[in-house]
């Protein structure tokens, strides 16, 4: 088992960067794990993961998992269930969106204020996952 303190949960953020939403779930984990719940998450980074990182897998099968990807293809969320098993929460960037009614965001490389808004409101909606996650945590 994975060295890790106890009631942590691993966030793993899409490494796609061919959408805005990709960049939008990136920055959103960076803020959930650098400010609103940093005493709570740890990042597992996606490409390890992938590349069959031995620590990355082992803490997503002995901890609970929060995907979050950016689109529909959710990368993160098929990789953590076929290594590791099913995340305890998904996200998926561009479902927010949608629900949210938000503008057409379009740069990847620079986020302007709309793009901003709409991240840490994916950042406040991981965080409240993070708090459900450790509210059913036994």
């Amino acid at each position: 088992m994975t060295e890790t303190p106890e009631k942590k949960v691993g966030i793993i953020s899409c490494s796609g960067e061919e959408c805005v939403e990709g960049t939008i779930s990136r920055v959103a984990a960076r803020l959930v794990l650098g400010k609103l719940r940093p005493n709570d998450t740890v990042t597992i980074c996606l490409p390890l993961f992938l590349a069959g990182g031995r620590e990355e897998r082992e803490f997503a099968r002995d901890y609970p998992t929060i995907t979050v990807d950016g689109c529909d293809k959710i990368c993160a969320k098929v990789a953590t269930e076929r290594h590791s098993g099913k995340p305890a929460s998904s996200i998926v960037v561009t479902d927010l969106i949608k629900g949210w009614q938000c503008p057409k965001l379009s740069s990847r490389r620079k986020l302007n204020n709309e793009t901003l808004t709409v991240t840490r409101k994916v950042a406040d909606k991981i965080a409240e996952e993070v708090d459900e996650v450790l509210r059913h945590w036994v």
